[in-house]
């Protein structure tokens, strides 16, 4: 769990994701899939879907030496809700929009403000860009959406999305706040 009032004293420093991260970056996330099920469908290439086509860029947080969490920024897909609901919110283009993807932070690393960090970090970079940033995320993963509403993100809504021929899943859909708040 993150700290209300945003990253704890000490906490793992953020940076750019390099290419010989990617195996620590699949040890973590294989480790978050174990004790949390995410992703909810472990992909045949970990490293590949960490890495989407679409990426603009990614970022680790180190502890100790050790990567321990990571977020992405993407553009968004045929299959994301998120920025066609902001994009019809705000009277604007889907295009408009930066998607977050890809956060997570190893259980053994988690209560520090890791996840925190990262966010600030992703919603910088779309600012940067001139990007409004959205996200979604598994309805039933509840922590997750505790943090992104801690940190003042807006739920757009609820939808089904089909993952398959025999696969739907419900996704809640968010947007960042207007302005970077100081979390």
């Amino acid at each position: 769990m993150e700290h209300e009032s945003g990253p704890a004293p000490g906490a793992a420093p953020v940076r750019p994701r390099r290419a010989r991260d990617l195996e620590a970056c699949v040890q973590a996330l294989a480790e978050v899939h174990h004790g949390d099920g995410y992703p909810v469908n472990w992909p045949a290439d970990p490293a590949r879907w960490l890495s989407p086509p679409s990426m603009l860029a990614a970022w680790v947080a180190e502890l100790d030496g050790r990567v321990v969490g990571h977020v992405g920024l993407s553009r968004g897909d045929d299959g994301d809700a998120a920025p066609a609901l902001w994009g019809r919110r705000q009277g604007a283009s889907a295009e408009a929009t930066a998607v977050v993807s890809r956060l997570f932070v190893a259980p053994a690393a988690r209560g520090r403000g890791i996840g925190a960090l990262l966010m600030r970090q992703a919603v910088r970079d779309a600012r940067e860009r001139a990007l409004h940033p959205v996200l979604d995320v598994v309805a039933s993963d509840t922590a997750a959406a505790a943090l992104y509403e801690r940190l003042g993100w807006e739920l757009l809504a609820t939808v089904e999305q089909r993952w398959g021929p025999a696969q739907t899943v419900a996704v809640r859909c968010y947007a960042a706040p207007p302005t970077t708040p100081a979390w």
